[in-house]
């Protein structure tokens, strides 16, 4: 009877002892784990943003335009603006891409004559469709979407990401 009573005794203060580090274990790991994956699971902003009328660009023309990124901290700055070159295909079809290289980020500048992009880091070249014509880039540039809205060209803008893992 007296060993009955002191096994029991035992697992209480084993179990006793495992529940008084699981409960500070937990109350340490939660704000971890949250601000690990608390940006992963936020659904980032976007936003449609005014960056032309109709009657400011021609058919076949190209030009850089520079807009607000979908969730500007107050902070931020000049970094919460971004760009885009934005092209006119058609009266009623225009395309935007990133002023980005696929290859390591350089800045793209559009060359009306030859009607290219250039990338004047490594001499990537991409056609007016933004597809890779020479050079090292592995893919063509990326494409952001664009709508019209009545007399207004509007772009979708998502915030930078590495703007929003501090929030």
């Amino acid at each position: 009877m007296n060993e009955q009573t002191n096994l029991d005794r035992r697992k209480f203060l084993v179990r006793l002892t495992l529940l008084a580090g699981a409960v500070p274990a937990v109350l340490v790991s939660v704000p971890i784990f949250s601000a690990l994956l608390g940006p992963l699971l936020q659904r980032q902003k976007q936003a449609w943003r005014r960056v032309a009328s109709l009657s400011d660009i021609a058919v076949g023309e190209t030009k850089l335009i520079q807009y607000v990124n979908a969730d500007p901290l107050p902070w931020a700055g000049v970094t919460a603006k971004a760009a885009a070159w934005l092209r006119r295909e058609t009266e009623d079809r225009f395309v935007a891409f990133s002023t980005h290289c696929s290859h390591l980020g350089c800045p793209v500048r559009w060359e009306d004559k030859a009607q290219l992009f250039l990338c004047p880091c490594h001499g990537g070249v991409y056609y007016k469709d933004g597809s890779v014509a020479a050079g090292p880039p592995p893919k063509p540039l990326t494409k952001i979407d664009v709508r019209i809205n009545k007399n207004d060209v509007e772009i979708r803008t998502a915030p930078v990401p590495i703007t929003t893992i501090t929030q």
